[in-house]
């Protein structure tokens, strides 16, 4: 609802802005395009305030969203849930560093063992997230989804979901934000910290390739 409000303004707005280009443009005067580009510099400051206030509309949507589906996975048993992150394709190892648990405490929930409530919630969160991401952006195999680095960078959204930046996790599935602008967010030195000689493009067959920059 909000992207299609946001994008109905701009719309609107460089309607506006055309119609009265051409008019100006007419008149030939200088007054005219004068108050033209105080008209225009205007609605572009209008359009960035509506693209942060929708932005975080938005989060905060998701936000709100996710946390109704963790309380709604975490009726599920510790077992079950464990069985599902499996089942969608993730390593023990890889669910281990999402909640912030060992593996051996995985193993032992596995056979039959407790976990806190503080942990079952941390599974059901990310149970949850899944279901959010697929559900929402049509991503198929959700797992190999998380594995897969940001464009550019060694990062992939299992890191951005350990180092708890789920709103980042779900800006990327959204594509809400370029890779540029979010790896901005979540660390502004990331292009000095990983620098590298190679890059991640998009081949032909439309996957992704690692290729040397050149020089």
């Amino acid at each position: 609802m909000a992207d299609t409000i946001t994008k109905e303004v701009g719309r609107n707005m460089t309607e506006t802005a055309e119609g009265t280009i051409k008019r100006s443009s007419n008149s030939e005067t200088g007054q005219s395009i004068a108050v033209l580009t105080d008209k225009i510099g205007g609605d572009r400051g209008l359009a960035r305030v509506l693209a942060a206030k929708y932005g975080d509309l938005h989060r905060d949507s998701l936000d709100c969203e996710w946390r109704k589906e963790t309380a709604e996975m975490g009726k599920k048993s510790v077992r079950k849930l464990l069985n599902e992150l499996s089942e969608s394709g993730f390593s023990w190892r890889d669910i281990a560093r999402m909640v912030h648990v060992s593996v051996p405490a995985i193993r032992k929930w596995r056979r039959g063992d407790a976990a806190s409530g503080d942990s079952r919630r941390k599974l059901a969160g990310l149970l949850a997230a899944c279901n959010l991401i697929t559900n929402h952006y049509m991503v198929d195999e959700i797992a190999s989804w998380f594995e897969m680095p940001l464009p550019g960078t060694p990062i992939t959204p299992i890191d951005l979901y350990a180092a708890e930046r789920t709103d980042l996790v779900f800006d990327y599935a959204s594509s809400q934000n370029d890779p540029e602008q979010l790896m901005n967010e979540f660390d502004p030195q990331w292009r000095e910290r990983y620098r590298s000689e190679f890059d991640v493009v998009t081949a032909s067959d439309g996957n992704f390739s690692i290729v040397k920059k050149e020089l």
